[in-house]
């Protein structure tokens, strides 16, 4: 008889996640805490039930192929316990005819192959790669006759630009900074309290709505659960953070795999090593992740003239905001949710009065019904995006000394990156007495510092443009309008701005 082989989870992590009766489980954390391994294990837990079946998704097939991944992991597993491979189409079978299969969903679309599915066990390796609607429609598809309760199981690594780091805010520290004012050092780590602790949610329109248990949610939304619907249990959750502390079997083969990311710089340490959910890796951040929190302590940025700009509120769950500059240098800031235009012109006018500002140095979008701010405040200046790129005073400058147009996609990609570059040369202020204002459960500081994160540069195109990841691709990472970057970026329509003097002619006499 061969060597009888015991698979089991390791203590920590892997226990922590096998054993949660949550509908959705989420285990994420640092690089190396047997994530997949936990996964695929979720995967062959009802092999003995002939009507089983479990799905579990990468974004990509390469993905599933690659080595050490899903399918080589898989190898090592399953055929332990009887499983028969299927290359080809990337499942298995099991004696009793219960099966596990592996699958992409690399395009939108392509979760509408599944429609008319039903998937008792649905799992996603790395769900930060998922959009937030695919995981969702996938919801729809986990449903069961075979007697086992429907569920999904997920795993990832820390990514702050992701849904899925709103999705779990709760169970992250979200406080920058200890009460003292001094830096918090567990700022974007798992709360060690509410590891594996259950919450209930259910979507109420395009919001989330939670609670600490069920009735807390059919409490909160009456008007969802009522009629054929009020027996209904709103979907349990939790996160389960992991460390590579807990993975004794990897540390004890490859004990250098910790050294590896020791090596790292210390953004990437922090995020793989630590688990960390407010630092983001990918490289096309426009502003730097560290001189982002500069912000709040350059006391030292430079004053000067007077500046307002204005980011007018376009949509109902927009917010109009409005920046008050001295030099570069914060002094004020308003929003406005759901506000007409006239408020906007009113506040604005208010501010000018308070902090001596003149009217020709006052900004606002206008697009959209910042239009009609402009016409209610008259000599204020217009801010187009499209516009096309303007000179830069400070920037190339051409044979005759002059300055020359510099390749942006738009005259708001323009201002963005000028911005980014005062902000990453720590030269831009931004006060605590406005920074922990409150925008409803968040800080002024939280809202912005995500918004900056949010702005990516978009790759180069064939005319050498810079460019920006769209408004659109924005609110998808923040579930929202990224109202206050918006209208930050426009303080550098004036450092454009200031090119475009009538030339003065000169009298013959």
């Amino acid at each position: 008889m061969g060597e009888v082989k015991r698979v089991s989870p390791q203590e920590g992590f892997q226990e922590d996640f096998l054993s949660s009766a949550a509908d959705i489980v989420i285990g994420g954390g640092a690089a190396g805490v047997g994530k997949t391994y936990a996964l695929l294990m979720e995967g062959g837990r009802h092999i003995d039930n002939s009507g089983f079946g479990a799905v579990i998704f990468r974004r990509t097939s390469p993905q599933i192929r690659m080595e050490g991944g899903l399918w080589d992991t898989s190898l090592e597993l399953y055929i332990g316990i009887g499983g028969s491979p299927k290359e080809t189409t990337l499942d298995w079978k099991f004696p009793s005819g219960a099966s596990v299969g592996f699958s992409h969903l690399q395009y939108e679309n392509d979760k509408l192959n599944f429609q008319g599915s039903q998937i008792a066990m649905i799992g996603f390796d790395e769900l930060t790669h998922f959009s937030e609607s695919t995981f969702f429609y996938m919801l729809s598809r986990n449903r069961s006759t075979c007697g086992v309760e429907p569920y999904v199981r997920a795993t990832c690594n820390p990514d702050p630009d992701s849904w899925v780091a709103s999705f779990i805010d709760w169970w992250i520290d979200q406080e920058e900074k200890l009460p003292d004012g001094s830096p918090n050092p567990t700022y974007g780590l798992p709360i060690v309290e509410r590891a594996g602790k259950v919450r209930y949610f259910t979507k109420d329109g395009d919001s989330i709505v939670w609670g600490d248990t069920a009735e807390e949610v059919v409490a909160r939304c009456p008007h969802i659960f009522k009629g054929e619907l009020a027996n209904v249990r709103p979907k349990s959750v939790t996160f389960i953070p992991g460390s590579i502390y807990q993975n004794k079997e990897l540390l004890s083969v490859d004990p250098g795999y910790l050294a590896n990311l020791m090596a790292q710089d210390e953004a990437t340490r922090a995020s793989l090593l630590d688990g960390n959910w407010k630092i983001k890796l990918d490289g096309f951040g426009l502003f730097d992740y560290q001189r982002i929190y500069d912000m709040y302590t350059n006391e030292h940025a430079e004053g000067g003239k007077g500046y307002i700009t204005i980011d007018a509120a376009r949509f109902g769950s927009d917010l109009a905001v409005i920046w008050v500059w001295d030099g570069w240098r914060i002094v004020d800031l308003a929003w406005f949710p759901k506000s007409s235009t006239k408020d906007i012109a009113d506040k604005v006018k208010e501010f000018e009065k308070q902090y001596k500002v003149p009217r020709s140095q006052t900004v606002c979008d206008a697009d959209g019904v910042g239009g009609g701010v402009i016409d209610q405040c008259p000599g204020m200046q217009s801010f187009v995006n499209n516009a096309a790129p303007l000179p830069n005073p400070n920037g190339p400058k051409d044979k005759k000394g002059q300055p020359v147009k510099e390749n942006y996609d738009n005259l708001k990609t323009q201002c963005f990156y000028m911005i980014a570059d005062k902000v990453n040369a720590a030269a831009v202020y931004v006060p605590d007495g406005i920074a922990e204002r409150r925008v409803g459960k968040k800080k002024v500081r939280e809202y912005f510092n995500e918004e900056l994160r949010a702005i990516k540069k978009a790759n180069t195109d064939s005319d050498g443009k810079k460019g920006i990841n769209s408004k659109e691709q924005q609110k998808n990472i923040l579930r929202r309008s990224p109202d206050f970057a918006d209208a930050f970026a426009l303080r550098c329509f004036f450092e454009l701005h200031q090119v475009k003097r009538v030339k003065s002619k000169t009298i013959k006499r």
